[in-house]
């Protein structure tokens, strides 16, 4: 669980970076790995993974976001980050704007924070 969640804000950091150099594309992606990292941390607390990312978001949605032990806006950062990532990889022709970026990066940020708190929070505590 500790190992994820450092690893995802590793990705947060390289997100950031990408983004204030410009890279809008990966900064996009590297904010949609910090959310999907930390939502695997949240998995490992319960003894879960998936080997797909939709197995992974399926669980979290079913076991976290209805039972309202996180808000319903989280269930939106993520799959809006899926979406645009998969646009920033996949579509030849997207463009990702600073704003974009910028957002993304603003929902990852949040994210880790709330998955920090609750996994040391009230899970620990």
């Amino acid at each position: 669980m500790k190992y994820r969640l450092d690893n995802a804000k590793e990705k947060l950091e390289s997100a950031k970076l990408l983004l204030d150099a410009g890279k809008y594309r990966d900064s996009i992606g590297r904010s949609y790995y910090s959310i999907f990292t930390a939502v695997r941390a949240v998995l490992a607390s319960d003894k879960v993974d998936f080997s797909k990312h939709s197995g992974v978001i399926a669980y979290f949605q079913k076991e976290y976001i209805k039972t309202e032990k996180f808000d319903v806006k989280y269930s939106r950062y993520l799959q809006t980050a899926f979406q645009i990532r998969n646009s920033c990889d996949y579509d030849d022709f997207f463009i990702a704007s600073k704003q974009d970026a910028e957002e993304q990066y603003s929902r990852a940020t949040e994210f880790y924070n709330e998955v920090h708190n609750y996994l040391f929070n009230f899970k620990q505590g």
